[in-house]
């Protein structure tokens, strides 16, 4: 065991001095095994010390050494650029991609007469030191959104010859030149139709509408619904869906930390078609209509924290409800119901300061099935749909304190309900039929005209809802898909927007919170839904 230590002392400083050696010399192979392991130059390329020039290659080798400079393609057969492509190249300053060999050697031309129909939103990262970029008379009609990030270098980029599409996709490229210091040579915008034929340096963000919106789903509830209400109380959102199979109002409150909305409280009835909910001086009073044993009112006792019954609605005048509508007319509390039995009577009541009592018999013997509450030149109406004549349109008389009939809408015979919503100014009503064609319709000032139609088979809810500018309008259907259109504010009508999957729909209403907003779609074979409304913008 002892005989290397004897060996290595008895040649002394000369065997220490042979053993540094060899360390160094092995220090140098593994630094030049590293060397080495460098990029070489790929196959079908030719590499001097900064430049490579490659022929009839079919895609972008990844394997150049990393201090090419100039890069050079000629009779390339590739069409597309793929994301890290060049990479492995961080000092270049000029790249050409030529189908000809003589065009190697001409000043500043780059990827130009091509083909190349697309490019990889990384296609050109690493390209810090790029100075000069042309992508022109190829196949483009559009560039991927910061494909030019990073690249602080560039003071000229060539698009011409190209077949660019200037809709929102390409918006980030009009940002990106109003803010860059590269200049780009004038081209012309090959589409859409409204930007066809421009000058793409002239164009300015603005000039791009970008944003559009869609529901989306969710949350989805297992129970059945035939109207669902929203409405605030104690500062604070809930909704209220009425279920005529379980017989019971169901009342939904929003949970700020899951995110969605459980239950809160319910009201047990009999087939139970309304639950509206009406808030007096800070009290919440819930008007249940019912098909069989009577309607009735419910106060909410928020001491007790229930809901508890405080009054009957005559069972004489209202026989078989369908709809009913709150409102306010020179600070006074009403309701009215809207009755769809050969007996029965649409009523009015109004609030006492104690309780409810019948204010006005509306309409007696024409089987009502909606009745809408809105102000017509500033003066409070009524309009009554029926399945037994044309809607019927009611005026407030201040003297008598009443409701008189106004007028009718003609032609539109079996309306089964009528929704209002206003647009600059301007007022419409949706009018839905279940079989034949539902209707929008304009004040003139004088009667409700025709404004548009709609194939509406099986349709028993065409409900209007605002969201801050956007105005829909959403149309329920027995047989087939919900539609939601929405309001083209230059042609004036609506213009098909989205279609849900909602089973029987009969009613949709909106509610806003934590800074979202939901549409509620009750279902009357299926389960009730929930969709939120997401803004889009498309230049993303």
């Amino acid at each position: 065991m002892g005989y290397p230590d004897r060996a290595v002392r008895g040649r002394g400083w000369r065997g220490l001095t042979l053993l540094v050696w060899v360390a160094a010399v092995s220090l140098v192979l593994v630094a030049d095994g590293r060397r080495v392991r460098q990029p070489r130059c790929p196959a079908g390329c030719t590499c001097t010390k900064d430049n490579a020039l490659c022929e009839n290659v079919r895609s972008v080798p990844h394997t150049f050494p990393s201090d090419v400079v100039s890069l050079s393609f000629v009779k390339s057969g590739f069409n597309e650029i793929t994301g890290g492509s060049f990479v492995h190249t961080p000092a270049l300053q000029l790249l050409l991609i030529s189908p000809k060999a003589n065009e190697i050697f001409l000043t500043h031309r780059f990827i130009e007469n091509n083909k190349i129909a697309s490019i990889s939103p990384y296609a050109f990262r690493g390209l810090k030191t790029l100075i000069h970029l042309s992508l022109a008379y190829n196949n483009l009609e559009t560039l991927p959104k910061d494909v030019f990030k990073g690249m602080d270098a560039l003071t000229k980029v060539d698009l011409r010859g190209n077949n660019l599409i200037c809709d929102c996709k390409l918006k980030w490229l009009v940002e990106w030149m109003h803010h860059t210091n590269a200049t780009l040579d004038q081209i012309y915008c090959s589409g859409p139709p409204l930007q066809q034929g421009k000058k793409i340096n002239d164009l300015l963000p603005h000039s791009f509408d970008c944003m559009t919106a869609e529901f989306a789903s969710y949350q989805s509830l297992k129970f059945e619904s035939i109207s669902v209400e929203a409405f605030t109380f104690g500062k604070e959102q809930y909704v209220v869906f009425a279920q005529p199979f379980a017989g019971t109002c169901s009342f939904l409150e929003w949970d700020h930390v899951e995110m969605t909305f459980r239950m809160y409280d319910t009201i047990e009835s009999t087939s139970t078609v309304v639950c509206k909910p009406m808030v007096i001086d800070n009290h919440l009073f819930v008007i249940v209509a019912q098909l069989f044993g009577g309607s009735h009112i419910y106060k909410r006792d928020t001491s007790a924290n229930k809901f508890i019954k405080i009054q009957d609605i005559d069972i004489l005048k209202i026989r078989k409800p369908n709809d009913i509508e709150t409102f306010m007319i020179d600070g006074e509390s009403f309701f009215v119901i809207a009755d769809s039995s050969k007996a029965g009577s649409t009523t009015v009541y109004k609030w006492n300061g104690n309780g409810f009592y019948s204010h006005q018999s509306l309409h007696p013997w024409y089987r009502d099935t909606d009745v809408e509450y809105l102000e017509i030149s500033n003066k409070p109406h009524l309009i009554l749909s029926s399945s037994s004549q044309r809607p019927v349109v009611y005026q407030w008389n201040r003297s008598q304190k009443q409701f008189d009939r106004r007028t009718d809408i003609p032609e539109m015979e079996d309306v089964f309900s009528v929704k209002h919503f206003r647009v600059k100014g301007d007022l419409f009503i949706c009018l839905t039929r279940f079989i034949g064609d539902s209707k929008v319709m304009r004040w003139d000032g004088a009667m409700f005209k025709e404004v548009q139609t709609f194939p509406s088979r099986g349709s028993m809810v065409f409900q209007p809802v605002s969201i801050g500018n956007w105005q829909y309008a959403i149309m329920g259907s027995d047989y087939s898909l919900t539609q939601v259109y929405q309001w083209d504010t230059k042609r004036g009508q609506f213009v098909p927007s989205q279609e849900l999957n909602i089973q029987a729909p009969r009613s949709f209403s909106l509610v806003a919170i934590d800074d979202r907003v939901f549409l509620l779609a009750s279902s009357f074979k299926g389960k009730t839904q929930i969709y939120e409304h997401l803004m889009i913008d498309l230049s993303n």
